[in-house]
């Protein structure tokens, strides 16, 4: 038996990269999975991994920049289970155009829309069932770039990835009285279909050398398996050979 047999689990952006790999780890544990993305074939694909494996997910799609679409799922969620004990709200995206001075203010709003605007909704959905039922955690996946500023991440995407980092803090601060734990995740490079809107495509050594999806999806396992007394506020998990670090030592020599 798993260390999360009898928990309900709800994963954004679970269609692929780090969201695919965080549910599989957590179905792996025993949980129910929630599986929410815009693109149902995806979430049917990972949802039949699981199922393959011997677990149970539920797809449900939802445009999570949308409130109403987020509070749908939610309803779901307790109308058929009655509580929702972990969420992994991973949804997240970047766009091409994201300097200054090439960025539209139909980027700012689609970065705002998918990186914020879906994670406050998300919480703030989760929180009545957590409330209700005395205790839950969430794990935000956010950015290095939610921490550092660099211009390789663009100024939209590094700004909304910062406030959920102070999001994600602020709900420790409100709710830790209510036995709700939130954790916020800050990755380096992760070689995930987010890399594909990089304006530099990378090589198969550089991608080979980044953070694998399911690296981050044994870190989320470790993070949901803690007792309910441990909250871990914030992680940062990076390459090894990171090379945002080499770039800063080649500047210094």
């Amino acid at each position: 038996m798993g260390k999360l047999s009898g928990k309900i689990v709800w994963v954004t952006g679970a269609g692929s990269g780090i969201g695919e790999a965080a549910a599989i780890a957590l179905a792996e544990e025993g949980a129910t999975l929630i599986l929410t993305g815009r693109t149902k074939e995806k979430l049917e694909t990972v949802a039949e991994k699981i199922k393959a494996a011997g677990g149970t997910a539920h797809v449900k799609t939802a445009d999570l920049a949308k409130a109403p679409a987020v509070q749908k799922v939610a309803d779901f969620i307790s109308s058929e289970f009655g509580r929702l004990d972990i969420l992994v709200n991973n949804a997240g995206l970047n766009i091409t155009q994201r300097n200054w001075r090439n960025l539209k203010p139909e980027g700012v709003e689609e970065l705002v829309g998918g990186n914020l605007f879906s994670a406050f909704y998300c919480a703030m959905a989760a929180l009545p069932m957590m409330r209700a039922q005395g205790g839950g955690l969430m794990i935000h996946t956010a950015s290095m770039a939610g921490r550092f500023v660099s211009p390789l991440s663009g100024a939209g995407y590094t700004a909304s990835k910062h406030a959920v980092v102070a999001m994600s803090h602020s709900l420790n601060m409100e709710e830790c009285a209510n036995g709700i734990r939130s954790c916020v995740v800050c990755p380096g490079e992760v070689r995930t279909p987010i890399l594909d809107k990089r304006p530099n495509k990378l090589s198969e050594k550089e991608l080979s050398e980044m953070v694998q999806p399911e690296d981050c999806g044994e870190l989320y396992r470790f993070i949901a398996t803690m007792p309910a007394h441990v909250c871990i506020n914030e992680v940062l998990i990076t390459p090894t050979r990171n090379r945002s670090y080499m770039a800063a030592m080649q500047r210094t020599l």
